[in-house]
């Protein structure tokens, strides 16, 4: 049996690493941050050409069919370049939700254009993975009402928005009594925002359901996992050469057994975690049994290792890791943000026990 990626998965995984490099990686996410761009334009037309808009769009729409372990390689790669582009709503959720619930109207319209890049979608599931105080959407006579916070790749031309009953509805950026707000969170690579709804006009995904709702979930909290991981992987690799080039005492502080510890630490603690995103990725699609328990696996474990591995890379640097010089606090706070996204690992971890007692 083969456990490990296939050459066209590595040559994936690779393709998208030299894009991000030499988009500008770091720097990229720095500009944006400083510029206060609403999209990383350059960054997404780059994505689509690559075919990474329409990994899971079927190929009969202009996509690549491909599968959401496909997808969590991919997010695995944006996380280690903190690049601020839309992904995890515009090109996982938003498909997924049209592709099994939207008509063959919605699909044939739909499903090219996010494809190629040409329209991003937001997507709004929060109050599913966490409901709020005054939050929530309600859907009446064809219009949607309430308010939907933490809304995924914000910054968007169309949104996917579940209402409290398990509906999914397809709303337009430009809609007559849709605001729109950007909400202020500590990752600034990914705007998330809130949507407020008061009587918009809204399309019915007429194939939706609780169920799908926690399929979109499952497959949102595996992104979110692989984006840690990469993001994880490149805070270590950064900690691991810079113990080996400053030397205090004349010798590479790398060489200090207390500096080994930690070192040997964050990558035994992260190095299984690869694995556990992997077989989440593989269990959406090939294992629908399996799919929610080992979701909320991989988003609690990764949230957990991920945030021991960015306070110890941070303390290997010293006190540079907490300067902008070095950047660490991109990945810092994007690994933050991940965290929280669809559930924290209390919320996930009550979720997983759940299943197993009524299992």
């Amino acid at each position: 049996m083969q456990f490990d990626l296939s050459d066209e998965q590595a040559m994936l995984q690779d393709t998208v690493h030299r894009f991000l490099a030499e988009a500008g990686g770091l720097e990229r996410a720095r500009a944006f941050a400083a510029g206060g761009e609403a999209r990383a334009v350059d960054l997404a037309t780059g994505l689509a050409q690559l075919g990474v808009t329409g990994l899971l769009v079927a190929e009969e729409y202009g996509g690549s069919g491909l599968t959401l372990l496909d997808a969590a390689l991919v997010a695995e790669v944006l996380g280690r370049h903190v690049a601020p582009t839309a992904f995890v709503g515009a090109a996982v959720l938003a498909p997924m939700a049209l592709q099994r619930a939207g008509s063959p109207g919605q699909r044939d319209h739909w499903l090219p254009r996010l494809a190629a890049g040409t329209v991003t979608a937001g997507v709004a599931l929060s109050e599913h993975a966490g409901a709020r105080e005054d939050a929530g959407v309600e859907a009446r006579d064809g219009r949607l009402h309430g308010r939907a916070l933490f809304v995924i790749d914000h910054e968007a031309d169309i949104y996917v928005i579940a209402d409290r009953l398990g509906g999914l509805h397809l709303i337009a950026a430009d809609a007559a009594g849709l605001t729109r707000t950007r909400l202020n969170t500590i990752d600034v690579t990914r705007p998330t925002g809130e949507l407020r709804l008061d009587g918009v006009a809204a399309e019915p995904l007429e194939g939706a359901s609780p169920a799908l709702i926690r399929d979109l979930i499952d497959a949102g909290r595996v992104m979110y996992a692989a984006d840690t991981l990469g993001a994880a992987q490149e805070m270590l690799d950064r900690a691991v050469a810079y113990a080996a080039d400053r030397k205090q005492f004349g010798r590479p502080i790398g060489s200090f057994q207390a500096v080994k510890h930690m070192c040997a630490e964050m990558a035994a603690g992260l190095e299984p975690c690869r694995a556990l995103v992997w077989y989440a990725g593989h269990a959406l699609g090939a294992l629908p049994d399996e799919a929610s328990l080992t979701a909320c696996h991989a988003k609690a474990h990764l949230a957990e290792v991920g945030t021991m591995v960015a306070r110890t890379a941070t303390e290997v640097h010293g006190g540079m890791g907490f300067t902008d010089l070095v950047g660490l606090h991109y990945w810092f706070k994007r690994i933050g943000f991940n965290r929280q996204m669809l559930g924290g690992p209390q919320r996930v971890r009550e979720e997983a026990a759940q299943m197993v007692l009524s299992g």
